[in-house]
């Protein structure tokens, strides 16, 4: 733990160490201080997951104790999810819980002494890159080729792409203005609690403490909160009007189209 994996103690910095290398298909790779934060933290909500299925297999019917923690953690999760997307919640309320879970205890495993993993931007690029992905899934799923072209033609009719290359910047930026807006929160977060610890190690007892309420807990309790809810938001627009009758009737079409396919193949 020596290595930049705690902040806490010895020699602290806020840089991103090797702990060891190793060779594969002739290059060196190496794990970091990154992957074994991550690896803790994992460990750590499959504990919580695993305790909390074994809770509510044996679920009362009055709630109590850790029973009672947990609906509040899923209702709460849940209000968010269909505030933001509505009835396209329950598709992703899932993804979003975990994604939630993830990134708040990531941001605040700074608590524990942890370098936090969403402090090293391959750890929040890809989390960008999945909401990227499932938003584009999601808009050719639900949409016709023919409404999106008009909507990244917008606000000039679809005959006159003038706004088309900007409307595509924007659609690539949002991995890259999500991954950064997390990293750059908790890394600077990072940044003040290494330089405490280090240059006022002598005298840094207790009070530091004050500072890991803002930094680990205020601020990343806000920074995961602005993350999936642009991630829901992103989404939700992504699928569109479920009230459009065109839309409607488009999905019905297919998913008409799929039970005859099944059919026939039954």
């Amino acid at each position: 733990m020596g290595q930049g994996i705690l902040l806490a103690g010895g020699n602290v910095d806020f840089m991103i160490h090797g702990v060891f290398s190793y060779e594969l298909f002739g290059q060196t790779l190496w794990i970091t201080t990154s992957h074994v934060c991550i690896f803790i933290v994992v460990l750590v909500l499959l504990a919580f997951f695993i305790a909390a299925g074994a809770i509510f297999r044996k679920a009362d019917e009055i709630p109590g104790g850790m029973q009672n923690a947990i609906e509040i953690i899923v209702e709460f999760l849940d209000g968010i999810a269909n505030g933001a997307m509505g009835k396209s919640a329950k598709g992703f309320r899932n993804y979003v819980g975990v994604l939630f879970i993830f990134i708040l205890f990531s941001n605040i495993s700074g608590l524990l002494g942890l370098r936090p993993p969403t402090a090293d931007y391959g750890v929040t690029l890809p989390l960008g890159v999945l909401t990227f992905s499932l938003v584009h899934i999601n808009e050719f799923r639900y949409n016709t080729v023919w409404s999106i072209w008009k909507d990244k033609c917008s606000p000039l009719p679809p005959w006159l792409p003038i706004w088309l290359p900007i409307n595509l910047i924007g659609d690539f930026a949002v991995p890259i203005s999500l991954s950064l807006r997390l990293f750059a929160n908790v890394l600077s977060g990072t940044v003040m609690m290494a330089l405490v610890y280090g240059l006022l190690s002598k005298i840094a007892y207790a009070w530091p403490a004050a500072l890991h309420v803002y930094f680990d807990l205020f601020s990343g309790a806000i920074q995961t909160y602005v993350f999936c809810m642009l991630t829901m938001t992103y989404i939700a627009s992504a699928i569109g009007d479920e009230e459009d009758p065109v839309l409607i009737r488009w999905i019905k079409k297919r998913k008409a189209a799929k039970t005859e396919k099944a059919g026939e193949n039954a």
